[in-house]
C-alpha cells in the first residue's frame, strides 16, 4: 500500500496544503489554543515556536506500539514543546524546557530520509500539532527525495479539526492520546478545560479519514487509527468513560494501548492527587474497563521496550 500523500504530490495538491497551512502561521489557530499569534515573525503562543520547528532528536524507536515496530523500528522525530503541556509529561525536558534545535524544512526532510534508509516501517512524528506547516514544508522536499513511508501523527489528542483536515490523505496513521475525559482534571493538569471535547472531536476525525487499523501479512501498520490511553492514579483520567466512547462512538475494533507507565514526573510530585506510581489493580481494573467496553484489539505491551537517543 503507497502511503496516500504520493497521490496528492502528483495532483500538485500536496504543495497546495503546504501554502494554506503556513498561511495559518500568520495568525496562528493550528491548535485549540487559539493563541493568533504571528507566527511568521517570530512571534510565540502557548507552544512558544516561532517559524521553524525545533527537533529534539530522530532515531528507530522500539518503545513504540507493535504494529509500527515491526523488525526495524518506527522511525521517530520528537518535536520540542507542547500545545497542551501536562504538568506530569515523562517527556518534561523536551516539552516544557524545549531541548533541541531549530531546524529548516530540508533538515527535518533530510531526517526523514535517513529514517527511511535504516528501514524503519514509518515516520513518526511526535507532538506535531503545533508544527503542521513546518512538517509539510518538509514532506515536499522529502517526497521529491524519494519517501514512500506511511506517516504517523502521535500527538496528546489535543488537535483542532480544522487542522486536521489539512492532513486528509497525508497522513495514514493517526495515533492521538486521550487523556481525560472530564473537564476538571484537564484544567488542573494541562490548563485545559476543553480537551475532552476536542479530544473527541479530533478522535472522531481522525477516524473519518484513515478508518481502523489496517496491519499487512507481517502485522505492520498501513493505515487506520490508533489511541493511547495513560491510566493515572486514583482513576482521574476517566478510563471507563473513554473506553466506552471509543468502543460506542468510533468502532469497537478501535487498537488501543491501554498505557501502565505513569510515574511522577516534572510537577507530578507537588500534586496530591498524582504524586505516586500506579497500582497493579489500577491498571488490571483500566484493562477490564477496556475488555468491558468491548475493545478486543488491545496492544499487547508485554514487547521490550528500547528507546535510542532520547
Amino acid at each position: 500500500m503507497e502511503p496516500s500523500y504520493l497521490a496528492l504530490y502528483e495532483k500538485g495538491e500536496l504543495s497546495k496544503r503546504v501554502e494554506t497551512a503556513v498561511r495559518v502561521l500568520e495568525e496562528c489557530t493550528l491548535c485549540p489554543r487559539q493563541c493568533r499569534v504571528n507566527r511568521t515573525e517570530g512571534q510565540e503562543g502557548v507552544c512558544r515556536t516561532g517559524r521553524r520547528a525545533i527537533v529534539a532528536s530522530y532515531n528507530a524507536h522500539f518503545g513504540e506500539e507493535s504494529p509500527l515496530v515491526g523488525k526495524y523500528g518506527s522511525g521517530t522525530i520528537f518535536i520540542s514543546s507542547c500545545n497542551l503541556l501536562c504538568s506530569f509529561c515523562q517527556n518534561f525536558e523536551i516539552s516544557h524546557l524545549r531541548e533541541g534545535v531549530e531546524v529548516e524544512p530540508e533538515q527535518m526532510a533530510g531526517m526523514m530520509l535517513s529514517l527511511a534508509e535504516r528501514g524503519c516501517h514509518n515516520i513518526n512524528f511526535v507532538t506535531p500539532t503545533h508544527v503542521v506547516p513546518q512538517i509539510l514544508e518538509a514532506l515536499l522536499i522529502a517526497v521529491e527525495g524519494g519517501l514512500r513511508l506511511p506517516l504517523v501523527y502521535n500527538s496528546s489528542g489535543y488537535d483542532e479539526v480544522d487542522t486536521l483536515r489539512l492532513l486528509d490523505g497525508i497522513f495514514d496513521i493517526y495515533m492521538p492520546d486521550f487523556k481525560f475525559w472530564e473537564p476538571q482534571w484537564a484544567e488542573r493538569y494541562c490548563n485545559a478545560a476543553d480537551y475532552p471535547e476536542k479530544a473527541r472531536l479530533a478522535i472522531r476525525e481522525m477516524h473519518r479519514q484513515v478508518g481502523d487499523l489496517i496491519v499487512n501479512q507481517d502485522g505492520i501498520a498501513e493505515r487506520g487509527l490508533l489511541v493511547r490511553h495513560l491510566v493515572m492514579p486514583g482513576g482521574i483520567a476517566g478510563t471507563k468513560e473513554i473506553m466506552q466512547f471509543i468502543a460506542n462512538e468510533i468502532s469497537p475494533n478501535t487498537y488501543v494501548n491501554v498505557m501502565d507507565q505513569y510515574r511522577p514526573c516534572g510537577k507530578a510530585f507537588e500534586d496530591e492527587f498524582i504524586n505516586r506510581q500506579l497500582s497493579a489493580h489500577e491498571f488490571r481494573s483500566a484493562k477490564k474497563a477496556a475488555l468491558d467496553a468491548g475493545l478486543k484489539r488491545l496492544d499487547p505491551g508485554d514487547r521490550i521496550r528500547l528507546v535510542f537517543g532520547i
